[in-house]
């Protein structure tokens, strides 16, 4: 299990990192990927637009399912990693490094309310029971 430490987590799978000006970097946890298996397709959210925390903001598509991509902290889109729109398979290579999306947090407070690399692992130990 691949759980990188300096992280944030969400109990839909998403990762959360802050950088270094203050936008928060959004992916998929290589549990996630790892689930779905072969990504195929990856719909981020558009520029510019303001998310909620939890509000879903994009798909990702594999080979087996759908799934939603959810807002980890309130925030603005302002980047999107358009490599991903030609190469999804990517986040399946390194989920951590394949991010999806940055936001703007509108408080940065909420990071410190995701999960903790640790308290993510026993969630993802408690659904593989």
């Amino acid at each position: 299990m691949n759980v990188p430490p300096e992280l944030r987590y969400t109990d839909s799978h998403e990762w959360a990192r802050l950088e270094s000006d203050g936008s928060v970097s959004v992916g998929i946890t290589w549990h996630a990927q790892d689930r779905l298996g072969d990504l195929v397709y990856i719909e981020p959210p558009a520029l510019g637009t303001s998310f909620d925390r939890g509000q879903a903001c994009g798909v990702v598509e594999s080979v087996k399912a759908a799934s939603d991509i959810y807002a980890p902290v309130a925030g603005r889109v302002t980047a999107v990693n358009t490599d991903l729109a030609s190469s999804p398979e990517r986040v399946n290579q390194d989920a951590y490094a394949a991010w999806m999306f940055r936001l703007q947090p509108t408080d940065a407070g909420q990071l410190q309310s995701l999960l903790s690399a640790a308290d993510y692992e026993k969630l993802i130990a408690a659904e593989d029971h």
